[in-house]
């Protein structure tokens, strides 16, 4: 009866195991593979800087040390590439997207395109919050917010689409707050935009202070461009002079638009993230991976070498935030879907 038992247990041991889907070791399985990071926008702009940054860091803190590539997939301000780690990309820990927060603000708006669950991605990780500002050429003629607000010709700012800050944040600057803005979209990433701005197509641009810094750093040290504006909640210790966008609203709603619309999107702007379904080992070992990597001191040397501020949230905390987006409150959402449409 025991010898019975115990073929028994052997027989159902057998059937479970040959029902659990496998996959190779995590520790064994990224030895000799080649990682891609996938960027939501053209080379040269913000997320390109801080994707290749991390890219030549992070295999280091992987098991296995996997190569680490990284390609371009700009369109329609962020979404092709969100949409390829949606549904076309494996889902076993080789593609990693770095893609735009506003497809997830962009979901929970009910915009047209972002046919996918933002919810369903698993999360690594954000390696900086963003820190939003609007930059101008000198060329422009405007050197204050106040000659802003007074001027009869609107500042001509680049966009790229619906979706990415450097057209929300410009229309809720013009609508909320009815700064006299002239959005001209359709451009592929930050670096076209600021390659149009050199050549007086348009005026600046709407983009995170880090890559401004990054990209555009020596004309702004030399007065050729000028931050007019941050859309940030509090001043930034360094543009502690450049007015706050929050200082110009007049009621509740409008500081509350800026509040949703801007500063709360701002967290998790630069995402990084992985296919749905791919296996939570793999999953925890990436986030664990990403967080070390932003934490090692020759990354952060590497990070002030390029001029890339590093203001990490955590996998766990991404996760936290996108869940949050969705219950922001109807009627400033319904104002917002009227800016943002």
């Amino acid at each position: 009866m025991f010898y019975r038992m115990l073929r028994l247990i052997a027989g159902i041991a057998a059937v479970i195991l040959m029902c659990v889907p496998a996959h190779p070791s995590t520790h064994d399985f990224y030895k000799g593979k080649t990682i891609r990071i996938v960027v939501a926008f053209s080379a040269g702009g913000g997320f390109d800087a801080y994707s290749r940054l991390i890219g030549r860091h992070l295999g280091k803190h992987i098991p296995g040390n996997p190569a680490i590539i990284v390609e371009n997939m700009p369109g329609a301000g962020g979404v092709i590439a969100a949409k390829y780690l949606f549904n076309s990309a494996k889902p076993d820990g080789l593609a990693i997207g770095n893609i735009h927060g506003n497809t997830v603000f962009g979901q929970v708006l009910g915009r047209k395109g972002i046919d996918f669950d933002n919810r369903k991605f698993e999360w690594i990780g954000v390696p900086v919050k963003d820190t939003s500002v609007c930059t101008i050429t000198k060329a422009s003629g405007i050197n204050t917010v106040d000659q802003w607000l007074a001027s009869k010709q609107p500042l001509k700012f680049g966009g790229t689409a619906p979706g990415d800050a450097t057209s929300d944040v410009p229309r809720i600057l013009r609508d909320a707050l009815r700064l006299p803005i002239h959005l001209v979209e359709g451009y592929k990433g930050a670096a076209d935009i600021r390659l149009a701005a050199e050549a007086r197509e348009v005026d600046g641009m709407c983009w995170a202070w880090d890559a401004a810094k990054a990209v555009w750093g020596k004309p702004i040290q030399a007065g050729e461009v000028i931050v007019i504006l941050q859309a940030l909640p509090r001043p930034h210790p360094e543009l502690s002079k450049v007015s706050l966008a929050s200082s110009l609203a007049r009621t509740e709603e409008e500081r509350q638009l800026v509040q949703a619309g801007i500063h709360d999107t701002q967290v998790i702007r630069r995402l990084y993230a992985l296919p749905p379904g791919t296996p939570k080992d793999r999953v925890a070992l990436l986030r664990k991976a990403f967080g070390d990597t932003l934490a090692d001191a020759n990354f952060l040397a590497d990070a002030k070498n390029s001029k890339l501020d590093i203001d990490p949230v955590s996998g766990e905390e991404t996760e936290r935030t996108v869940g949050s987006l969705f219950r922001v409150d109807p009627k400033i959402m319904a104002r917002l879907q009227e800016i943002l449409k």
